[in-house]
């Protein structure tokens, strides 16, 4: 990987991030048409600048970080599923990461998903306070972003709304349970590369570098616009976006036999 490359791929995590149309799966299609070589770290890379950028979140959000112990409570249910998941399908999960094909068909059938969602979960008055069932729910939804294309931000503002919070409620709750499941991602990609006797070069610690830099600035300008763009629009430009790009992937894939996977 170079590192115009890992700027480009920062640059594409930092504005899918908080989108609901998958940051994971936007990266893998990125890294294919780039031909970016060595698989394992393209792997690493992926998952380990989303947490460059979900440190805008902290940035942004730091007043509301420093709330009662209640609210960490709640954020620490919400987090236990994909702790559980996480470790029970591991292996699978990291065989998904680069399957343009798998991300093709996630971006096609969650962009239909999309489409209806804003009928299905119609404008309401905002809950008082998130409760601890919601945030489980929430939590469980977060499982379903594990397969690259689903989008994490779609699955758990969808928990949210399935929960009666309002489109903004289950933003702003998506991108604070963000932050723990990032690093603890982050970690255990990092745990597994170490475990495999594999050993970061100095410059493959420098492409992480830069990549979580780019991808912090980039997600900075981001994710204010999502939140005022899903307030006042609702989900269905993207899912609409998700289907044309879904449905593009595919017919490349299928129709015109392009190969789009990343060199081991």
């Amino acid at each position: 990987m170079t590192y115009l490359e890992a700027i480009i791929i920062a640059i594409v995590e930092g504005i899918t991030e908080f989108l609901p149309i998958s940051s994971t799966g936007h990266m893998i299609i990125a890294e294919a048409f780039l031909k970016v070589d060595d698989l394992q770290f393209a792997k690493l890379f992926t998952v380990c600048i989303q947490l460059g950028a979900i440190l805008s979140v902290v940035v942004l959000y730091w007043k509301r970080f420093f709330q009662t112990l209640d609210f960490y409570y709640k954020l620490f249910v919400a987090f236990i599923p994909a702790v559980v998941c996480g470790l029970l399908f591991n292996d699978a999960i990291d065989g998904l990461l680069g399957n343009v094909t798998v991300v093709a068909f996630t971006l096609f059938i969650g962009g239909i998903v999309l489409l209806f969602v804003d009928k299905w979960f119609k404008t309401r008055e905002a809950l008082p306070e998130i409760k601890y069932n919601n945030a489980l729910v929430i939590g469980l939804f977060q499982c379903i972003s594990m397969v690259p294309g689903v989008s994490r931000s779609a699955a758990t503002i969808i928990g949210g709304m399935t929960q009666k919070l309002t489109r903004t409620q289950a933003a702003e709750f998506s991108f604070f349970l963000a932050v723990p499941t990032m690093f603890a991602a982050t970690a255990k990609k990092l745990l597994d590369y170490y475990q495999e006797g594999i050993s970061l070069t100095g410059n493959q610690i420098n492409l992480l570098i830069v990549g979580n830099i780019v991808a912090f600035i980039v997600a900075l300008l981001a994710i204010k616009s999502f939140i005022g763009f899903l307030s006042r629009n609702g989900f269905k430009a993207f899912g609409y976006y998700r289907i044309i790009v879904g449905a593009a992937l595919l017919i490349l894939i299928f129709v015109f036999k392009v190969d789009l996977k990343l060199v081991d």
